[in-house]
């Protein structure tokens, strides 16, 4: 069928965003999305009976394996355990600070986000941890909530981040690159939080009441850094000190950083058969779900192309001779949009056959690019009323926590994280530094 460029984006881009909002789940909501693609613009019948190849075409790359083993990686120390130690250890190192509980949360997100790349096991991990001690000591919700959630994003862009793996990848640019190019912003995020959390308990000490300090002093206070948590990086060396000095693919890097977390989970005598098959089977069930999104959303991507609505789309832009800064506002405006209703995966497979072309066409750095989609999406995270980490929260919190609360302690952070994206868009440096670097 022959059609205007913008009615086919409207039957494809508009139907598939109205089946998300209906409620349908993300991979159906491609597939339906997809037949009538196939139907109107692939010659009917024929089209319909390549989906099948295309389907399978999209999830047998090999370049989709450090997602899986990223998850894994994170699981075994999540269901062994091992994660909860490195928190107590951090509890004891911080002390006599103002907020000092949503600090260690803080310092231990960011510490677990090392480990795990992945933001809803880090939010579940702490949410279920420290929430329910900083409400019984008398924090409130929103000095309580607001840091665990926020500091559960930054997993989204220190390595190993399984969505940078999965971004870098879909976009065929180096994994590597955008890795690092995430480190300094994450940092940026958690140091902002704790000076937030500072500030905040300083000028209203109600909010969070002064909790006794840990007792221990000198060698007894800093043992269980060095014990709990200094061995635990030797994970996050392992895997990323393989792929910065090119010892290992990001593949090969993944890999080893499984069995770098079993065998630490051995040595802490916390490793068993019962922990084992609930890491897989957890596994198993997120890397299906992400299969059937991916499978959707790239055969998705080849129809937009096909119907002729990406080019028209580019086309429409390119014509309006937008600058660099103005085409990046845009962009991650529609990120932070569509965040309010859809999830991560789901918006970079909607809109990275949009952006990349657009991106190179006005001469972006890729790795820039993608680290602002990262920070888009990270905010996306805290974004009421459908933000991921938002019900995340209110399935780990007390009975008492309402989801109103909830709203309200996200608030502070989405201004902090919007000021570092503002950042990094005005001074590119500040991501691309480390990756030049290390080149």
């Amino acid at each position: 069928m022959i059609m205007e460029w913008y009615w086919a984006l409207t039957l494809l881009l508009g139907g598939a965003v109205a089946l998300l909002i209906l409620g349908l789940p993300v991979a159906f909501a491609f597939f339906a999305a997809n037949i009538a693609g196939a139907f109107f613009f692939m010659r009917g019948h024929i089209g319909l009976s390549l989906m099948p190849i295309e389907y399978t075409l999209s999830v047998t790359k090999f370049t989709l394996v450090p997602v899986a083993l990223f998850i894994l990686m994170g699981e075994i120390l999540f269901q062994t355990g091992v994660a909860f130690r490195s928190i107590s250890a951090i509890d004891k190192l911080i002390s006599r600070m103002p907020g000092r509980l949503s600090i260690v949360s803080i310092a231990g997100g960011t510490v677990f986000s090392s480990l795990s790349g992945s933001t809803i096991a880090n939010t579940a991990l702490l949410g279920n941890l420290m929430l329910p001690d900083m409400l019984k000591k008398g924090y409130h919700p929103t000095i309580a909530v607001g840091p665990i959630m926020a500091v559960g994003g930054i997993a989204m862009l220190i390595p190993p981040s399984a969505l940078a793996v999965l971004l870098a990848s879909l976009a065929e640019r180096s994994i590597t690159d955008l890795l690092m190019a995430g480190v300094i912003p994450g940092i940026l995020m958690a140091a902002s939080f704790v000076g937030y959390v500072v500030i905040r308990c300083k000028i209203n000490p109600d909010l969070a009441p002064p909790t006794e300090a840990p007792t221990e002093s000198g060698w007894a206070r800093i043992r269980p850094f060095f014990v709990d948590v200094l061995p635990l990086f030797l994970i996050f060396a392992v895997v990323v000190g393989s792929i910065f000095f090119r010892i290992a693919a990001p593949e090969e890097a993944a890999a080893l950083g499984c069995i770098a977390a079993l065998v630490i989970s051995a040595a802490y005598r916390k490793l068993n058969w019962a922990a084992l098959r609930k890491a897989l089977r957890e596994t198993a069930k997120i890397n299906v779900m992400l299969l059937f999104i991916i499978a959707g959303s790239l055969t998705f991507a080849q129809v937009l192309q096909i119907s002729g609505a990406t080019a028209g789309v580019l086309g429409a832009i390119q014509s309006m001779e937008m600058s660099q800064l103005t085409a990046m506002l845009m962009m991650m405006l529609l990120l932070l949009f569509l965040g309010c209703f859809m999830d991560q995966i789901s918006m970079i497979l909607l809109t990275l056959p949009f952006f990349l072309p657009l991106g190179e066409s006005l001469g972006m750095n890729p790795t820039w690019l993608m680290v602002m989609m990262l920070i888009a999406m990270e905010i996306s995270l805290l974004t009421p009323p459908f933000g991921l980490l938002l019900f995340v929260m209110k399935g780990v919190a007390p009975a008492g926590v309402r989801i109103t609360q909830i709203y309200r302690a996200a608030l502070p952070f989405i201004t902090l994280e919007i000021l570092i994206m503002v950042l990094i868009g005005l001074v590119p440096a500040v991501a691309l530094w480390l990756p030049e670097a290390f080149k």
